[in-house]
């Protein structure tokens, strides 16, 4: 072998040893999930968060559901050198962290576990799958949420749904959970509604709110009357006369979705402008 075929493989050699130590690095940008610590010896390869997307776990020996909110899907790979974990022992290590924090198993096997996280109201879903004789696993968690309305429906579109049905259903209203103070991005639905009451100065309406069945009737019952008076004060706060405004909370007692799944209970949770 020449001196100058030994130097280029030399050269190749730490090039490609570099190239090594570097991907084997957290992927930019990356981090691991709160809820979530990663395997000992194993580094983010892949991570991607969508604002709003949907999920379907495979559950084995469970019943088949659709996860809706922010999803998060990382990847995790074994660095050169750690020890060899087995798929078993993944699985088993995050359904024990799991359970320890009250998650409800849905179902899995040798290399997948799925479960629910569920508190204040809220819903997390979390799948852990392994691959390649555990040397590589997939982490998606789904923070279920309901999709921020990004198109406000327009004064002349309220004005059609009272003249058609007597109300219109308003969803760009938003409240933290458990909260009857208006959030600042409600501001454009707001605005709406008060061009329709400026629009047509003699119609008077009741201000219903809506929950969903999370929580106990009697305080559902209560926030959803403290939102309908949240809301009336701040369309009286922009030139709307109290006098054609009445705030009602009606908490449960009018889903229009089932509460059986989150896309069901984000449908119930809403504003109505109902005429008088």
């Amino acid at each position: 072998m020449s001196i100058r075929t030994l130097t280029i493989l030399v050269v190749l050699m730490v090039v490609l040893g570099t190239t090594t130590a570097w991907a084997q690095e957290d992927e930019k940008g990356s981090r691991d999930h709160p809820l979530a610590t990663r395997m000992p010896g194993f580094y983010i390869s892949s991570y991607v968060v969508e604002e709003f997307a949907a999920f379907t776990p495979t559950v084995v020996g469970g019943n088949e559901v659709t996860w809706e909110g922010k999803k998060y899907s990382i990847s995790y790979s074994l660095k050169e050198g750690s020890p060899q974990v087995s798929m078993l022992q993944i699985v088993r290590n995050y359904e024990a962290a799991l359970k320890a924090a009250d998650a409800t198993i849905l179902g899995g096997d040798e290399r997948r576990v799925a479960a629910e996280l569920r508190k204040g109201g809220a819903m997390t879903g979390v799948y852990v799958e392994a691959f390649n004789e555990g040397r590589d696993y997939s982490l998606m968690i789904v923070e279920s949420q309901p999709m921020r309305q990004e198109v406000v429906v327009d004064a002349a579109a309220m004005g059609k749904d009272i003249t058609a049905t007597g109300k219109t259903i308003i969803y760009g209203i938003y409240f933290d959970t458990g909260s009857a103070v208006i959030k600042p991005e409600s501001e454009p639905s707001l605005v709406e509604m008060v061009k329709l009451l400026k629009n047509r100065p003699t119609l008077k309406v009741y201000v219903v709110g809506h929950t969903d069945n999370v929580g106990s009737l009697e305080l559902n019952l209560k926030l959803s009357a403290d939102r309908a008076d949240a809301v009336v004060k701040a369309l009286v706060g922009r030139g709307i006369a109290a006098s054609r405004l009445k705030a009602a909370g009606v908490a449960s007692y009018c889903p229009i979705g089932s509460n059986a799944s989150e896309q069901g209970r984000a449908q119930n949770r809403r504003v109505e402008l109902v005429e008088q």
